[in-house]
């Protein structure tokens, strides 16, 4: 797997990982077309950081994040449970002696990764932005 920053080209294959992950989650509320999610990756990426896990010349996954906060704002992987998701927030955690996320209060197997990777649930309750509760995760060195 090879990690690299994320550029403008690699919204329509990082928007399509979003989107099929929206379509795929039953408690998820239909969220923004995926013609939507890639403006505003296409938009996004240049201006944040932004990492994409390449396997086989494909995009498997990719974190976004506001540095200045250590706030990581997405990270979605192809197919989870094939190491994507740990590469990209072990890459983040290289530079850092924190992060914090927020998380969809009913997306337990996002948790457990989290918890895996040593973020630890800090506030609850949180109001989400497409009306799904969320959680707020930290990890510290």
């Amino acid at each position: 797997m090879k990690l690299r920053r994320a550029i403008a080209g690699d919204a329509p294959a990082c928007a399509a990982i979003v989107a099929r992950w929206i379509d795929a989650t039953d408690w998820m509320p239909d969220g923004p077309s995926e013609a939507e999610l890639e403006a505003l990756m296409r938009d996004g990426f240049p201006r944040r950081e932004a990492w994409v896990a390449e396997s086989d010349g494909a995009i498997a996954g990719y974190l976004s994040m506001r540095a200045e906060e250590d706030h990581i704002v997405g990270l979605y992987a192809d197919r989870p449970g094939h190491g994507t998701g740990r590469a990209l927030i072990d890459r983040v955690k290289a530079d850092r002696d924190r992060l914090q996320l927020n998380s969809h209060a009913p997306n337990a197997a996002a948790h457990r990764f989290y918890e895996r990777e040593g973020f630890r649930i800090t506030a609850t309750d949180l109001p989400g932005e497409d009306g799904v509760p969320e959680i707020r995760m930290e990890w510290s060195r």
